[in-house]
C-alpha cells in the first residue's frame, strides 16, 4: 500500500486562509505544470484559449481570497459595462455621470475592505469612544484590480483607449494571474492589444522568462524571506531589546526586503506573463541607485508611481497651475499613495515624507546645479538613507515602535559590537551584502547575465531554473531558518 490519501490531495485545491496561493509555493509549481500543457495545446485558439486561462486565474485568486473571487468578477462585469455605455454616450453629463459611478463603485469597495477601520478607529478618537475593529476580510490583490480595472474606464472616458467587444476579452485582462494579486499595474492599452495577436514565445523571450523568474524566485524566496524571519521581523518586534547597530542594520535589512519581496514578485509575474506570450513593462529598475527622490521614483514600483502621475497628479493639475500648486499636487499625491499601501497612519506619514521630499527637490533644482559628479555619489548616499527612514514608518507596527528604533539607533547605537554582530548573524550578514553589492552593479552586468541565460540551450536553462526551485523547497522544508549554504 502506497497510503495514497484522496481526500488530503483534495483538500490541497481547496482555499485555506492561512495558506494563500503563491507563485512560490509547490502547489503552485504543481498547477502551473498541468497549465501550461493546456495552455499549449489551447494557444492556437483565441477564445478558448482566453477562457481557459481566465477560468485558471479565477480559481488562483480562489486559492488566494476565498469566495471573494466573486468580487473580482463583480468588478470586471461592472466596469465593462460602464465603459460600453461612456463610449456610447454622446451627452458629456451622462459620460461624466458613468464615470462618477464607476469611481464610486471601485473605489467605494475598496474603501470598504481596506479603510472602514481607519475611519472607524478616527471618529473613535476624535469622539473619544473606545474602538473595537470590525472582523472585515481584505482580499487579497484589491488594490491591484482596482487600479487596473479604473484604467481602463479612466483611458476610455478620455477617449485615448477603446472599449473591448466581448466580456471574456476584458475579464481576461483584468484577472490575468501572473500580475492580479501583487501586481505589476498593467495598463489597458499596453495589454488588450496583446490579446488578439497569436500566441508567440520565441527563444529569447523563453531565455528571459528563465531569468527572470529565477531571480524573481531567489530574491523573494531565498533573500527576501531569509533575511526577514531570521532578523529584521525579531528587531522590528521588540526594537527596544536590541542596540542602535543592530536596529540600524534592520532597517538596511528592511529596506533588502521589501525590494527583494516587491521586485521578485513582479519578476516571476513578468517572466510568467512572458511564457504565455506576453510582455509587462519593468516595475522596478534598481532604485537604490537613485541618486535624488524624483529618480527613486521613477524606479521604485514603476506601475504605481506611473498611474499615479498620470490618473492622479495630473488630473489634480500636475505642475501646470504655478509652483504652489505644483507642491501641494505632489503632496495630496504621496498621502494617498501612502494610504494606497495601507490603511494606518504611519502610512500616511509615509506618504507625506516622499511627497515633502518630491517637493523640496522639486523646488532645490530650481535653485541650485546639482549637476556637480561628487553630488551624484553624495545624492546616491543621501536619497538611499532618507528612503531608509521612511521605511521605519513603513515597516514598524505602530508609531510607539518607530519611536523605539529610532531612539535605539541615536542614544543606544553602541559600535564597539558590531564584530560580535556580524559573527552571530554571518549568514544573514553575508546575504545582504551579496544583495546590495548585486543590486548597485552596473546594468550591464545584468543585461549579460541575461544574455547568457537566453543563448543556453533549453535543457541547461531548464536547470539553472530547477536548481533556483530546489533551493527554494529546501528553505521552506526547513521553515526559512538557518541553512548549510550559510552556516559557517
Amino acid at each position: 500500500m502506497l497510503g495514497f490519501d484522496i481526500h488530503k490531495l483534495a483538500e490541497q485545491f481547496v482555499y485555506h486562509a492561512d495558506e494563500p496561493l503563491l507563485f512560490n509555493s509547490g502547489f503552485f509549481l504543481f498547477l502551473f505544470t498541468g497549465f501550461i500543457w493546456v495552455y499549449i495545446v489551447l494557444s492556437p485558439m483565441q477564445r478558448p484559449k482566453l477562457i481557459f486561462v481566465t477560468l485558471f486565474s479565477l480559481y488562483f485568486y480562489y486559492k488566494s481570497s476565498g469566495g471573494y473571487f466573486v468580487l473580482l468578477i463583480f468588478a470586471a462585469v461592472v466596469d465593462f459595462t460602464l465603459a460600453k455605455w461612456i463610449h456610447a454616450s454622446t451627452d458629456p453629463w451622462r459620460r461624466k455621470f458613468f464615470i462618477v459611478l464607476t469611481l464610486v463603485i471601485n473605489l467605494g469597495l475598496l474603501g470598504y475592505f481596506k479603510y472602514s477601520n481607519l475611519l472607524y478607529e478616527t471618529f473613535c478618537f476624535i469622539a473619544d469612544k473606545p474602538f473595537e475593529p470590525s472582523d472585515i476580510f481584505l482580499p487579497v490583490g484589491v488594490s491591484f484590480f482596482t487600479f487596473q480595472s479604473l484604467s481602463y474606464t479612466l483611458d476610455v472616458y478620455r477617449g485615448t483607449l477603446k472599449p473591448v467587444d466581448h466580456l471574456v476579452d476584458y475579464a481576461f485582462f483584468v484577472s490575468f494571474f501572473p500580475q492580479l494579486v501583487a501586481g505589476p499595474i498593467v495598463r489597458a492599452a499596453d495589454f488588450i492589444p496583446q490579446i488578439y495577436k497569436p500566441t508567440v514565445v520565441t527563444k529569447e523571450m523563453l531565455g528571459r522568462a528563465v531569468f527572470l523568474i529565477g531571480c524573481g524566485l531567489f530574491k523573494k524566496a531565498v533573500i527576501a524571506d531569509y533575511i526577514s524571519v531570521n532578523f529584521v521581523d525579531r528587531v522590528f518586534d521588540a526594537p527596544a531589546l536590541y542596540t542602535g547597530l543592530e536596529n540600524l542594520f534592520a532597517v538596511y535589512g528592511y529596506a533588502l526586503q521589501i525590494y527583494c519581496d516587491f521586485s521578485g514578485y513582479s519578476d516571476m509575474a513578468i517572466g510568467i506573463a512572458l511564457l504565455l506570450g506576453f510582455h509587462f513593462n519593468i516595475n522596478f529598475d534598481s532604485p537604490y541607485q537613485s541618486k535624488n527622490i524624483t529618480e527613486f521614483w521613477r524606479r521604485w514600483h514603476i506601475s504605481l508611481s506611473s498611474w499615479l502621475r498620470d490618473y492622479l497628479y495630473i488630473s489634480l493639475g500636475g505642475n501646470r497651475k504655478g509652483k504652489a500648486r505644483t507642491y501641494v499636487n505632489l503632496m495630496i499625491t504621496m498621502l494617498l499613495g501612502g494610504l494606497w499601501h495601507g490603511a494606518s497612519w504611519r502610512f500616511l506619514i509615509w506618504g507625506g515624507l516622499h511627497g515633502g521630499a518630491l517637493a523640496f527637490h522639486k523646488y532645490i533644482t530650481e535653485k541650485v546645479d546639482l549637476s556637480w559628479r561628487g553630488w551624484h555619489i553624495a545624492g546616491v548616499v543621501i536619497t538611499f538613507h532618507f528612503v531608509c527612514f521612511c521605511w521605519i514608518f513603513f515597516r514598524a507596527p505602530d508609531l510607539g515602535t518607530v519611536g523605539q528604533m529610532l531612539a535605539q539607533i541615536t542614544t543606544h547605537f553602541k559600535a564597539q559590537i558590531f564584530f560580535d554582530f556580524i559573527a552571530g548573524y554571518k549568514g544573514v550578514v553575508l546575504l545582504m551584502l551579496l544583495a546590495y553589492i548585486l543590486h548597485f552593479m552596473p546594468k550591464r552586468f545584468e543585461f549579460s547575465a541575461e544574455e547568457t541565460i537566453t543563448r543556453m540551450p533549453l535543457v541547461a536553462q531548464a536547470a539553472c531554473l530547477t536548481a533556483v526551485i530546489l533551493l527554494v523547497l529546501q528553505m521552506k522544508m526547513a521553515g526559512v531558518q538557518p541553512f548549510i549554504y550559510f552556516q559557517f
